[in-house]
């Protein structure tokens, strides 16, 4: 299942590669078909520190700044992750179950944990992306879709309504199905138009 030059145990050859402990195993015969998009900044709206690669590798200093606080003790991951320059970081092997999703349902199935691929974008629920991270989606979907037999790209407001609202109203999801030139049907009903 390693394609040449793209992955290696379910390693991306153009992440930054930092391992979280915060993953486990996906179940048998999962059907890995799903890609969820989220969006984090820590502390919320501040942009270009390390605090999200230290929350993902349980290494946050839950005292240096009083939003941390309020997820102390926190145990989460992603796949991936896209700072605001494009730059890819990766978390856990796409092989793996990382923990991005939480109690979510998506095509009529529940744990989306289980059967997703998750990234997340440096950002705010409801702000604006860069361009520079739709460059990095425009790439790395693709090739996630090369290696698992993705139908559906979702944000976690779609698999977890309610509950979560990221990335919202400033993600642009007709740029990204321009980009990916994806089948409309791949997407959540509410982005088309938008």
């Amino acid at each position: 299942m390693n394609e040449p030059g793209l992955w290696r145990d379910g390693w991306y050859r153009f992440a930054r590669p930092l391992r979280s402990p915060n993953f486990g195993p996906r179940p048998a015969g999962a059907d890995i078909d799903l890609i969820v998009l989220h969006s984090i900044s820590l502390p919320p709206g501040q942009y270009g520190g390390d605090q999200v690669q230290q929350l993902f590798t349980n290494r946050l200093d839950w005292d240096a700044h009083p939003y941390f606080g309020s997820i102390r003790g926190l145990e989460v991951s992603a796949h991936f992750y896209v700072r605001r320059n494009g730059e890819l970081w990766q978390f856990v092997s796409c092989d793996d179950r990382a923990w991005h999703a939480g109690a979510s349902s998506w095509r009529g199935r529940a744990n989306c944990n289980d059967d997703s691929i998750g990234i997340e974008l440096e950002g705010i629920e409801g702000g604006p992306f860069e361009s520079a991270q739709y460059e990095t989606l425009a790439s790395l979907c693709p090739a996630i879709a090369q290696r698992h037999p993705i139908r559906f790209i979702a944000g976690h407001q779609h698999i977890a309504p309610g509950r979560k609202e990221d990335p919202g109203a400033g993600f642009d999801w007709r740029l990204l199905r321009e980009q990916l030139g994806w089948d409309g049907a791949m997407f959540p009903p509410d982005t088309i138009g938008r």
